[in-house]
């Protein structure tokens, strides 16, 4: 039917997961960055407190206070759709830096290919006064490119000095690397749940553009923090390691910053 929801049979999947995880006799189930409610609460259900839904919204926050990625006298957050703002509100709690103001887009699909989009009203900044700023649009997952592509060109539209793109999952399909190759889209941050984005042949034309914080240290960090274990000795470490071809303007830069943070002592 035409009005059929484009993953439809994605809570079954969610459903069963939970029910194997279960019966496998895990003592605890993590999962890394689920967005969905419903799928969240479903594993809660039936979990109990044995599960735990990690959001990095303090690795993203991190690496922009700390990377030269944006100035962050200029910053602009970006909620691409609804489904985003949350997690846009969490990436400015943890940002304290000039108050950066959010900017939310509504979008309207007729298609899985086929999108509208125009500012929301619930926004804290109206797009034409993303003039001269650095706009970074955060989303969960990117799976073809076409939502973010549609929301950054309207951006840059009106002026953007720069748009970064930060992305918890990248699935890195010849679709969206085609579509994020756009020059709409300045620089892409993501992490390693995907580890497939580590490898520079998947990555293409983007490794120009791409940065890739590995989460593992922060998993870690998260687990100790849950079960209660001093974290004190991760204090002066960044909670990530970096991963960036040598084809990014940025590459020595970021590299220098890493070893003189997290190795020179």
């Amino acid at each position: 039917p035409k009005d059929r929801k484009k993953f439809d049979g994605q809570p079954f999947t969610a459903l069963l997961n939970a029910q194997l995880l279960k019966l496998s006799g895990f003592d605890r189930v993590f999962t890394v960055h689920n967005h969905s409610a419903s799928t969240q609460a479903l594993f809660s259900d039936l979990l109990s407190d044995k599960f735990h839904n990690l959001v990095p919204h303090d690795l993203f926050a991190h690496y922009l206070i700390n990377s030269d990625i944006v100035d962050s006298s200029k910053i602009v957050l970006c909620a691409p759709d609804k489904g985003a703002a949350p997690f846009v509100d969490m990436v400015k709690s943890e940002l304290h830096i000039n108050n950066p103001r959010v900017l939310k887009m509504d979008k309207s699909r007729s298609g899985e290919r086929s999108i509208s989009m125009e500012p929301s009203h619930a926004s804290e900044i109206r797009i034409e006064n993303v003039k001269d700023k650095d706009v970074v649009v955060f989303d969960d997952m990117v799976r073809t490119g076409t939502t973010i592509v549609e929301c950054c060109k309207q951006i840059k539209e009106f002026g953007a000095r720069k748009i970064i793109f930060c992305v918890t999952h990248f699935h890195s399909s010849p679709e969206s690397r085609e579509k994020l190759s756009s020059p709409y889209v300045d620089e892409i941050v993501t992490t390693n749940t995907i580890p497939a984005i580590l490898n520079r042949d998947t990555q293409g034309r983007l490794r120009k553009k791409i940065t890739v914080l590995k989460l593992e240290r922060w998993i870690v960090q998260n687990i100790q923090k849950i079960f209660g274990i001093d974290t004190s000795v991760h204090e002066d470490v960044d909670p990530y390691s970096v991963d960036m071809s040598s084809k990014n303007p940025r590459w020595r830069r970021e590299m220098g910053r890493s070893w003189n943070k997290n190795y020179r002592k």
